[in-house]
């Protein structure tokens, strides 16, 4: 099956959210599309892709749902874990460029466990589970509940990540309390407009990644695009809400001067920031890239 058959197929199937899902491209269709070519894959088959995933996701029970998206939560712990370790062990040998760059890269861990290991996470799905409602393939309805779900059940997950993170961090002696607060501080000290606007740009990265990893070809590709992208929001210190909530409340659990208000006005920001940076600059403006472009 050729490229544009596979996309064709997305594009003019019936667009009723009711649609008999024999209509959609099957993974075996993709799959095909994919074969034979060591060519980068193409504006339509990235999208035809995508649509597929997303409609697969929305239609997850509710339990399947919640309880991938708490394990997401728990997974991207990792990241602050070991970025605390890392402030712990060489902010007083090395140089502050130094420190970060090295903890940016670390960043990048928990993304690399949960989008290798098929876990929801809401700032994909910003981007990702948007395609079938702009297609018509799914409801505004559809695209809330699956929303809600992975949000809820993210934030869960991480707040129990921070608990974990700083009881072991510190009971083990390899992450102190002052890294955690100071990661924290870092995230907390800018006003709404500013986190809000950085969190415009994490989730457009974030929706950028979803989108690239449709067009990677092998595991080793996908964990370069989750790096370089992650490592890249750590590095700039972006907002992004669920491993920010991590970070944020681990800060709030180890230092009095941080507060749970701080961290809601810091979650409040940060989710509306995702949200638009995932859904306005990539899901819609790609969206409307290939359909003008058939």
């Amino acid at each position: 099956m050729h490229a544009w058959t596979t996309w064709s197929t997305v594009v003019t199937a019936d667009r009723s959210p009711s649609a008999p899902s024999s209509q959609e491209p099957s993974a075996e269709d993709l799959q095909e599309s994919h074969s034979g070519s060591d060519q980068p894959s193409t504006y339509g088959e990235i999208l035809a892709e995508q649509i597929w995933t997303a409609v697969h996701e929305l239609e997850r029970p509710t339990g399947g749902l919640i309880l991938s998206g708490f394990s997401a939560g728990l997974d991207v712990g990792f990241s602050v874990f070991f970025m605390a370790i890392a402030f712990s062990m060489f902010g007083a040998d090395f140089s502050d460029v130094g420190v970060r760059i090295f903890a940016a890269n670390l960043y990048s861990f928990g993304f690399i466990l949960v989008i290798l290991g098929r876990s929801e996470l809401f700032t994909e799905h910003t981007t990702l589970a948007v395609f079938p409602v702009l297609n018509r393939r799914a409801t505004v309805g559809q695209l809330g509940r699956l929303w809600g779900l992975v949000y809820a059940s993210n934030l869960a997950g991480g707040v129990v990540a921070a608990i974990i993170a700083t009881q072991v961090g510190s009971r083990l002696g390899v992450a102190e309390t002052r890294a955690f607060g100071m990661i924290a501080e870092h995230l907390l000290r800018p006003d709404g407009g500013v986190t809000f606007a950085s969190g415009v740009l994490a989730g457009w990265l974030m929706g950028l990644l979803s989108w690239l990893l449709a067009s990677a070809k092998d595991t080793m590709s996908r964990i370069v695009i989750v790096w370089m992208i992650t490592t890249g929001i750590g590095l700039a210190g972006l907002h992004h809400c669920i491993v920010g909530t991590v970070e944020v409340v681990a800060g709030v659990l180890v230092d009095p001067a941080l507060t749970w208000s701080q961290y809601g006005g810091f979650l409040l920001w940060a989710t509306l920031g995702n949200t638009v940076g995932g859904t306005l600059f990539v899901a819609i403006i790609k969206y409307g890239h290939a359909v003008k472009s058939r």
